[in-house]
């Protein structure tokens, strides 16, 4: 999955600088002042940039995690058959068990019947050619033994190289999801270093910028142009205003950007894949002029944030960690693209 981060807007990028230089200010010792406090939207810019920067990995994870599944699923299998593949072999130890006591009370033990028993069967039918000691009927039942064991071993080799490969993912899941709560927990840590009355202020700017950018995470009911499926997409998607945005989530009381996507347009029969990146790949494209409601929009890049065109110029997303899934202008973000399923 790539790694690619979301563009910041020019005027974020000059309030860095300037937070920068003011932080190189701060360092020096004076005796005559403290160092500055970061202003209420310095810590806003800081914690929106932390957020925004959680969501690359946040993407991440659930590719890793998915591939996760898939392996467990394989490593569940495999044992499954690695079980099978043991009883059959035991059961055929137990057949050739009373051949062998047969050939000792005629004479003895065959030497190579003794040495299959011994648990080393590969060289047996060879050597039991060249003996010509034994009948077609233990020949018979220590071919397949020998093919049995040799699946068998098969089957134990491809269970651990599963297995490896699950625990990789599992080790690469949780580097991944370290770096998602890293940012969070700096956010978090950004935002109760504030007074309450500070947070306050912050909570009510947000709702003025979203107010003023037409954004609304008020439960409503989808009554546009969409039909068929897209219409049921929608109504799911809508039924879903209000509800949390949660990193690595698919519902059903919180979701991620993609997460409401894939629940969306499984309500309606339609199995996406789980990741921004992958519904970008395996989506029909279609251009901007030609968006129909359903449709899946891609901002900023094929990689970090998605939703669906709800018609009239509007999308519904699950925005980023700390608010809430909500309709927004479809041009609040940088269009990058879009996709029909």
């Amino acid at each position: 999955m790539g790694t690619h981060r979301r563009p910041k807007p020019p005027s974020r990028a000059r309030i860095a600088t300037l937070g920068m230089a003011a932080g190189a200010v701060s360092l020096l010792p004076t005796q005559s002042q403290a160092a500055p406090q970061p202003t209420l939207e310095d810590v806003r810019k800081q914690v929106e940039t932390l957020y925004e920067e959680a969501e690359a990995p946040t993407e991440e994870y659930n590719a890793i995690s998915e591939k996760q599944a898939k392996l467990q699923r394989e490593v569940d299998g495999a044992r499954d058959r690695l079980a099978r593949k043991q009883q059959e072999v035991n059961e055929l130890r137990e057949k050739i068990g009373p051949l062998a006591a047969a050939q000792y009370r005629g004479g003895g033990i065959d030497p190579s019947v003794e040495l299959f028993l011994s648990g080393d069967p590969d060289n047996y039918l060879d050597q039991a050619a060249m003996l010509d000691r034994t009948s077609s009927r233990q020949a018979d039942a220590l071919r397949a033994m020998q093919t049995k064991q040799r699946e068998l071993t098969q089957e134990r080799t491809d269970a651990q190289k599963r297995l490896k490969a699950l625990e990789e993912t599992r080790a690469e899941a949780a580097e991944t999801k370290n770096e998602v709560q890293g940012k969070l927990a700096e956010a978090r840590k950004l935002l109760n270093s504030l007074t309450a009355q500070q947070r306050a202020r912050m909570e009510a700017d947000q709702e003025r910028d979203d107010a003023s950018a037409g954004a609304s995470d008020s439960p409503a009911s989808y009554n546009g142009p969409a039909s068929g499926r897209a219409k049921t997409a929608l109504d799911f998607a809508y039924a879903q205003l209000g509800k949390p945005y949660e990193w690595g989530s698919t519902g059903p009381n919180s979701y991620d950007c993609s997460g409401l996507v894939g629940a969306a347009w499984r309500t309606a029969g339609v199995s996406l894949p789980r990741t921004v990146k992958q519904m970008y790949d395996a989506g029909r494209k279609v251009s901007k002029s030609d968006l129909q409601p359903g449709d899946i929009i891609y901002w900023y890049n094929d990689t970090q944030h998605n939703g669906m065109y709800v018609g009239n110029g509007k999308a519904i997303h699950a925005p980023r960690t700390g608010k809430n899934i909500e309709i927004v202008p479809l041009d609040s973000m940088p269009f990058f693209a879009a996709s029909r399923p």
